[in-house]
């Protein structure tokens, strides 16, 4: 099954949430701590999926009483491979989806390739969805889910 770690999933909210921010030019940077209490993260857990996000060259941060995190490019420049890589390094499907993986069964396998090429097609697909497509999806009101709900009753 191919699913995003939590700290993926955390930095992919992080990231909408600076997206979103940065339409406010006086406001673009947003603490840890905001971000995390926003979203019902852990603080520790959110300072170190940002840092990772800030070794990865995605966001910039700064320093002071108006510090805080801000996108390094433009949400348009960032896609989704790019967040997802920083945080858990290279997309895998298999073991052998790295140049350093072998199994015992690498050289008679006869469904490397093709999940080689299931790899890259994912690949393909996570840089074509940038941070600014993200941000342009508004979140669905609370009481649209309850509606749905009660109409399924």
């Amino acid at each position: 099954m191919l699913r995003l770690s939590k700290k993926a999933d955390y930095a992919l909210i992080a990231m909408k949430h600076l997206a979103l921010r940065g339409d406010r030019r006086s406001e673009e940077s947003a603490s840890a701590r905001e971000i995390a209490e926003l979203y019902d993260i852990p603080i520790e857990l959110m300072a170190k999926v940002l840092q990772r996000l800030v070794r990865g060259g995605l966001l910039a941060s700064h320093q002071g009483t108006r510090g805080g995190y801000q996108l390094a490019r433009t949400p348009a420049q960032i896609s989704v491979a790019d967040v997802i890589q920083a945080i858990d390094g290279p997309v895998t499907v298999t073991a052998c989806s790295t140049e350093e993986g072998q199994c015992e069964q690498f050289a008679k396998c006869n469904v490397r390739d093709p999940l080689w090429r299931v790899r890259e097609r994912i690949l393909s697909a996570l840089g074509e969805c940038t941070i600014a497509e993200l941000a342009a999806d508004p979140p669905a009101p609370p009481s649209a889910k309850a509606a749905v709900f009660h109409t399924h009753l």
